[in-house]
């Protein structure tokens, strides 16, 4: 006899299966990669005014790898350029012109050939940040080569940022610096300026890091 407003139960129908059915794993899981894939922003600064074409092998070869004294890797060996992004302080009466162009025309490093620029004003710096179009080949991985990324004219003193994402596939590959080292120890990571050169040479110095060469 049911008491009060009490509902008869109801049995909700569902047969239970073997258990620990759905806990089975028919094999193990999908690796999707034993690569290092890691995100980097890279600050450098123009020593003199220039107009410059900095080329995926330059990219890469900003971390190296010494394997002697005079010789190096590329650490990593695919790159992809998110953005650059530069500031310009006038002298006094001057105004000063940053100009970026990601104007590859190779095929398959192919570049949107848009110009972005900006002038300061007072004392107010000239300040440019832009990526690659999402469509072009510019902004897809790239293997080291002397095709251009972007091109960059910028006065003294210019500030730049380059914010790139870089890949090891774990290959086995060697790939080999532009320009040798002197005096390196084997094993140790060094960074080189955004044009490829060494310390000594380079218009483009990294800043901020303890080893560079």
């Amino acid at each position: 006899m049911r008491k009060g407003n009490q509902r008869p139960s109801r049995r909700s129908g569902r047969k239970s299966g073997p258990r620990g059915r759905d806990q089975i794993i028919a094999h193990p899981p999908q690796l999707p990669s034993y690569g290092i894939t890691r995100d980097v922003r890279l600050r450098f600064q123009a020593l003199a005014a220039t107009g410059q074409a900095i080329t995926f092998q330059n990219l890469l070869d900003t971390i190296l790898v010494a394997i002697g004294a005079t010789t190096a890797a590329d650490l990593f060996e695919g790159v992809r350029v998110n953005s650059v992004e530069m500031w310009a302080i006038a002298a006094l009466g001057t105004p000063a012109t940053l100009v970026l162009v990601y104007d590859g025309t190779t095929v398959g490093a192919m570049g949107d050939q848009k110009t972005h620029t900006d002038t300061s004003m007072g004392i107010e710096p000239a300040h440019v940040k832009a990526g690659p179009d999402r469509l072009t080949q510019a902004g897809q991985f790239q293997p080291s080569s002397a095709n251009t990324a972007f091109r960059i004219d910028v006065p003294a003193g210019t500030v730049i940022d380059v914010s790139l994402t870089l890949r090891q596939p774990v290959l086995g590959q060697v790939v080999s610096s532009q320009n040798g080292l002197v005096g390196a120890t084997a094993g140790t990571v060094y960074y080189r300026g955004l044009d490829g050169k060494t310390t000594a040479l380079t218009n483009f110095p990294v800043l901020g890091a303890d080893s560079v060469i």
